[in-house]
């Protein structure tokens, strides 16, 4: 399977490139590219939806961040495969589906395709229900291990009475007079390629293909009504903040039976009083003292799961950084987990006792206490800096 293109590169545009930028770039592609300048030429048809799918991301800006963030994994593959999540794959986006979601950036030439295309094989328009957003707050362990959360949404779902249709009963459709139920028009123009037939959504049924006669008297017709539903959501481990999963179908519901919209769910993380999260790093400011900087010996460190012990070698100077492997965050992409990073702080005694305060003195004449040592000449930034070279 051949590895896909970056999506900046597909419209060649670059990472900085604002929306109207984006935009004429896909529609110079889309018009270079397209079945009926390309006739037969299937290389021509892929890159025409290769463009399809970059400008439907990169014209998004909730998929867009997500895509410079996690690239092209966090738009189907790992970051969105589990427990139903999932966001655009280009794989699944036919011909009819570029023409009804971007056709109408084209000024008209794109409407429903050039020459016949689509006109034999489009069907009514389907309406699709608005995505819903939400906030769901998680903690550091329930990151690290996944979890499941149950969220109750106020929402449109589709009318128990009347199916979703909002009509009253079987009859209470006609056909659409002005698109004969086809749900769209035809029309031809002239354009910069010569004379072209397109065809455009019906302005009478919206797309529908056929007019409620007989509203429904509970939803008035517009087949759907507003109630709450609780959603169980399964969040893999590793998300972060800001991050967004996608739940499929469990948007508002669309008038007349159509679509669902999708549940859009933006993660935020509950702040860790012992931990400083660094991607799949965990940072700990680890407190020991004097004593135990000089001599050395073992200490507790906090973990996710509960707590490890780590040994002081003698000596130590505060900023030293100590890594327990493996005890930090899973990959939200299944590759591996981070680490733990303790910093050493030393712990200096504010009150001294008359008896430690001679010993203290006593110490301070002696041949190993009489200088201050030069520590590797480094600032805590640069040994942090080299740790993760």
């Amino acid at each position: 399977m051949a590895e896909k293109r970056d999506y900046y590169e597909v419209l060649g545009v670059d990472k900085n490139a604002d929306a109207d930028t984006i935009k004429k770039a896909y529609r110079k592609a889309a018009i270079k590219y397209h079945p009926d300048k390309n006739p037969g030429d299937k290389e021509a048809e892929e890159k025409f939806k290769e463009a399809a799918e970059a400008y439907d991301v990169l014209s998004n800006e909730e998929k867009r961040a997500r895509y410079d963030r996690f690239g092209h994994a966090g738009m189907g593959g790992a970051a969105s495969g589990a427990g139903g999540f999932g966001g655009f794959s280009g794989g699944g986006f036919s011909m009819e589906d570029i023409f009804s979601q971007f056709g109408d950036i084209f000024g008209g030439h794109f409407g429903g395709g050039f020459s016949g295309f689509g006109s034999g094989h489009r069907g009514q328009r389907v309406n699709r229900g608005g995505d819903i957003r939400i906030k769901v707050k998680l903690t550091l362990a329930e990151i690290a291990s996944g979890t499941t959360k149950k969220v109750k949404i106020n929402k449109d779902i589709a009318c128990d009475k009347c199916g979703g249709t909002g009509a009253e009963g079987s009859n209470g459709f006609t056909t659409c007079p002005t698109c004969n139920g086809s749900g769209y028009v035809m029309r031809v123009e002239n354009s910069f390629f010569g004379r072209m037939q397109t065809q455009s959504v019906c302005p009478k049924c919206g797309g529908e293909g056929r007019i409620v006669t007989s509203p429904c008297s509970k939803c008035h017709g517009e087949g759907t009504v507003r109630e709450s539903e609780i959603v169980e959501i399964q969040i893999p481990a590793g998300v972060g903040e800001g991050m967004m999963l996608t739940v499929s179908g469990k948007g508002n519901a669309a008038r007349h039976g159509g679509v669902n919209g999708d549940l859009l769910v933006v993660i935020e993380e509950v702040q860790n009083p012992q931990f400083v999260r660094d991607g799949e790093d965990l940072i700990h400011n680890l407190n020991i003292t004097v004593t135990t900087a000089m001599l050395g010996g073992e200490v507790e460190v906090p973990t996710i799961e509960g707590k490890a012990k780590i040994k002081i070698a003698p000596g130590t100077h505060a900023g030293k950084i100590l890594r327990l492997r493996g005890k930090g965050l899973p990959s939200v992409n299944g590759y591996g987990r981070g680490d733990i990073l303790a910093v050493v702080d030393i712990t200096i005694p504010s009150k001294l006792s008359s008896q430690e305060k001679k010993i203290v003195e006593q110490l301070a004449e002696m041949p190993s206490f009489k200088k201050a040592e030069k520590v590797e000449n480094q600032n805590i930034f640069e040994r942090m800096k080299n740790f993760f070279r």
